[in-house]
């Protein structure tokens, strides 16, 4: 009992302490761009986030997950006969849940696009004096 004790502790502090550590860095660097923001050194930054990393990380993390799909499937033909319907058995959790996680981030990606509205330009308004003249 004092042995499992023990490995967590010592995984504990060995996941604790880098994790800290990085967010220790992370801090310090958000508060100094800050100070600088503040007195005026710095612009702030700008985003370069146009909504497309769901849609581009989606994509990636589905074929991801579709490539592992295919090539867990032979596993089902080989070790199992009739067990598994379709010899689909639970190895292949390891490529649907990237499969659909990916599909789940490009479906975020349409339902929260910003929708473009297209606007039909209006006609200028025509002043009374250009018809005054005209007549």
């Amino acid at each position: 009992m004092e042995q499992i004790v023990v490995a967590f502790i010592l995984v504990g502090l060995g996941l604790g302490i880098p994790f800290t550590f990085a967010a220790f860095v992370r801090d310090r660097k958000h508060r100094e761009m800050m100070a600088m923001i503040e007195k005026g050194l710095v612009d702030p930054p700008k985003s370069r986030e146009n909504g497309k990393g769901a849609l581009r990380w989606g994509i990636v993390i589905t074929f991801l997950g579709a490539a592992l799909c295919i090539g867990l499937y032979p596993l089902g033909v080989i070790f199992s006969s009739d067990t598994f319907p379709l010899n689909f058995g639970p190895w292949m959790l390891l490529g649907l849940i990237p499969t659909f996680f990916g599909l789940s981030l490009v479906t975020v990606h349409y339902l929260t696009a910003p929708k473009e509205v297209k606007e039909t330009p209006a006609k200028a308004p025509v002043e009374r004096e250009t018809l005054a003249n005209e007549e």
